[in-house]
């Protein structure tokens, strides 16, 4: 199968985007990107320093004082040119990507066409305001009543490594719909996918100011929310990280919308195609090399055909080609960054200390032509236990954890009692009844039936529950609401 062509070896130094214009930062602090299945540098960015940060902020506020007062169509126009801007780099976003973080190109393209779709979804953001506008004439004699939502101000938006791309458009697109200005601070991980996808939406033609892009980390977050512009944040990444914004932003009295971790289960019934079942397993698991927000680790299985389903997940994992997400025949590429495969494999080493099993070992996996890849295989462990630490804390890597419980009572209790998180939960049966219980029982934000990532169109938002959100309104189409702040007039005219 064809390896396909590197959008560029090197992308040299990465810039500062500031008020339209891509600048040279002066920080001394300059850190490298590297490509996951080779290992080599692909990039140098900045640590943008605070002066930097502030500029970028101050450039946000000019510009919403102007991009406020932008006529709906001609924003909602913007916003249609940046959908065919995508298509049209379709293809080297999707390479980018790869290159970048280290996903498949099949991965890449899901990926991207997920951004297009949010950015369909916040032109038809655009356009529903009219719905969310009221009015109520004569509401006593001779005086009308009415409501109107109005943009807020400059925003900070702080994507993850594990979706750079598709992080910025659940929630960059409806920020513009919504007439707020953003300052993106993007991972350190994947900084050059940052880079490209603001190219692109640059050159559509948004007014200089309106979108800017600072590298920096949680010192220069906290540093631009902490700024008297800034309206609020919408964040993907940690909890821990979610939660030091959330109490910031509770002390500065500002908006956010905050994504963090999950611990997402899988619960595969007795009467379940287990053919199908193992080949879902394998998305759900290890897609994305295990690095998705809607993933699952925690796989449990009810009744007597377990040895069954472990037999036939062990021979469909074991099939998985493991290389360089460009190259069309890869199944499964290498973890974003050293660090992430490090961090996985001593949660496996945790897991076994706990009394797990291996039953398929994907630890030091043999990649031909990339042995300075950051790869893991796909590894299998049972006799998960829900009292685990593990059991409760995501793997975040290409791992699944099998788990017998005694009913779906036993399976729903762990969901619901055993985890502080609340991203998703997927069932897997034939059974109307048995699913619709599921749906209504299962305390998490994303329901899956027969469906390996549970993943919401971008018109629906994430749904997520406990401690994997945080912050007063969700992503994509709901941010909406994080964005927008109520006036209510009330008119005499007699």
């Amino acid at each position: 199968m064809p390896v396909l062509p590197e959008v560029k070896k090197h992308y040299g130094r990465l810039k500062l985007l500031i008020g339209g214009e891509w600048v040279e930062s002066r920080s001394p602090k300059v850190q490298q990107t590297t490509n996951p299945a080779t290992g080599e540098v692909i990039a140098e960015f900045p640590e943008a320093t605070p002066e930097e940060a502030r500029a970028a902020v101050e450039a946000a506020a000019r510009a919403f004082e102007g991009w406020k007062d932008v006529c709906l169509r001609d924003r909602a126009r913007l916003l249609f040119d940046l959908r065919a801007k995508l298509e049209e780099r379709f293809d080297e976003l999707t390479r980018i990507l790869v290159q970048d973080h280290g996903r498949t190109i099949g991965e890449a393209e899901g990926s991207v066409r997920r951004v297009i779709e949010n950015v369909e979804s916040a032109c038809s953001a655009a356009y529903g305001l009219v719905k969310m506008n009221e009015h109520l004439d004569q509401l006593a004699t001779g005086i009308d009543q009415w409501l109107v939502w109005e943009p807020l101000g400059p925003f900070l938006i702080v994507t993850p490594g594990n979706i750079p791309m598709h992080a910025w458009s659940s929630f960059v697109p409806y920020a513009l719909a919504a007439g707020c200005t953003v300052v993106v601070s993007p991972s350190r991980q994947d900084p050059v996918a940052a880079d490209a996808i603001t190219r692109a939406a640059v050159e559509v033609g948004f007014p200089p100011g309106v979108i800017n892009l600072i590298h920096g980390g949680r010192h220069i977050n906290t540093h631009i929310l902490e700024q008297p512009e800034i309206q609020g944040v919408g964040f993907i990444g940690s909890t821990a990280a979610g939660w030091d914004l959330f109490r910031l932003c509770g002390r500065l009295g500002k908006r956010s919308s905050l994504n963090g971790n999950g611990k997402n289960h899988v619960v595969v019934m007795p009467d379940a195609d287990y053919d199908q079942v193992a080949q879902w397993l394998l998305r759900s698991c290890f897609g994305m090399g295990g690095q998705r927000c809607l993933g699952s680790d925690n796989v449990v299985v009810i009744g007597d055909r377990y040895d069954e389903l472990k037999e036939k997940f062990v021979a469909a994992a074991s099939s998985l080609k493991l290389g360089y997400g460009l190259d069309t025949s890869t199944d499964l590429g290498p973890m974003c960054t050293r660090q992430g495969k490090e961090k996985v494999l001593r949660w496996i080493e945790r897991a076994l200390g706990e009394g797990a099993a291996m039953v398929l070992d994907g630890r030091s996996p043999s990649v031909p032509g990339y042995e300075n890849g950051y790869f893991l295989g796909p590894t299998i462990l049972e006799g998960g236990h829900p009292d685990m630490a593990t059991a409760r804390e995501e793997a975040f890597g290409p791992v699944a954890v099998l788990m017998r419980a005694r009913d779906l009572d036993e399976a729903l209790e762990w969901i619901n009692t055993k985890t502080n998180y609340g991203h998703s939960a997927c069932l897997f049966t034939e059974s109307g009844r048995t699913a619709r219980r599921f749906t209504r029982e299962a305390q998490v934000g994303n329901i899956g039936i027969n469906v390996a990532i549970p993943q919401p169109y971008a018109f629906f938002p994430l749904g997520s529950k406990k401690e994997s959100f945080l912050g007063m309104a969700k992503s994509r189409m709901a941010s909406m609401r994080l964005f927008l702040d109520e006036k209510t007039v009330t008119a005499r005219w007699t």
